[in-house]
């Protein structure tokens, strides 16, 4: 490698580095051509026995192992999204988006993974690739199932037992700000005078309570 194509991967390899999310460069086989260290932690091997290896085999997929030829060869790989993500982005439909739900073996015990997906093809000196981001969407989808709330504050029981408002519970896990309105129905049922003056086009809207945001 000359000194100038050396310095272009350096330079190349610390953007690769500073995405917090888990990133691979594939080829059309989903085979790991490069990663960055945020994908580091999903590898647990050392990265020389990485490159070159099929994904589903470096991510110790369930069904890696079905069959001797590998990832990519047994009954459960032809449903699989990310082979079906990289297939979608080399086939020239581009940048491919996909929800999936993964189960990772990690010796005699197994981890579930729901990962967003998303791939992007690029070419680099006349060779095709597909840049891969796995981003771990678990607690999202942990959240979309059933999460105990009072029936009567509306406020939701956490992990520790304890009772918080919906608001904070969702700041606190998601970073999601809220802002406050009040729909017509309760307008109706708490200002019943204001709500009588109000014309027949907005009685029918939310009204908004948020403070506008002072300079």
């Amino acid at each position: 490698m000359e000194l100038a194509d050396e310095k272009r991967y350096d330079y190349l390899k610390a953007i690769l580095d500073a995405v917090p999310s888990p990133v691979f460069v594939v080829d059309e086989d989903v085979r790991i051509i490069e990663f960055n260290e945020a994908a580091a932690p999903l590898l647990e091997q050392n990265p020389d026995l990485v490159l070159r290896t099929r994904a589903g085999e470096a991510l110790h997929c369930l069904h890696s192992t079905d069959v001797s030829a590998g990832c990519g060869n047994g009954p459960f790989c032809k449903d699989c999204i990310i082979r079906e993500s990289v297939s979608r982005s080399f086939s020239g439909r581009g940048v491919s988006r996909r929800a999936v739900r993964m189960e990772l073996v990690r010796g005699r015990s197994s981890r579930e993974l729901h990962l967003l997906v998303t791939t992007s093809p690029f070419m680099y000196r006349d060779r095709n690739f597909a840049l891969m981001i796995l981003e771990d969407i678990s607690e999202i989808v942990e959240l979309r199932r059933v999460i105990p709330i009072c029936a009567s504050c509306k406020r939701i029981r956490n992990d520790q037992e304890y009772w918080e408002h919906l608001e904070a519970y969702f700041k606190s896990r998601l970073d999601l700000d809220f802002t406050h309105g009040i729909c017509p129905d309760c307008f109706q049922r708490l200002y019943p005078d204001l709500y009588s003056k109000l014309p027949d086009k907005e009685k029918g809207e939310r009204i908004d309570t948020t403070p506008p945001h002072e300079c």
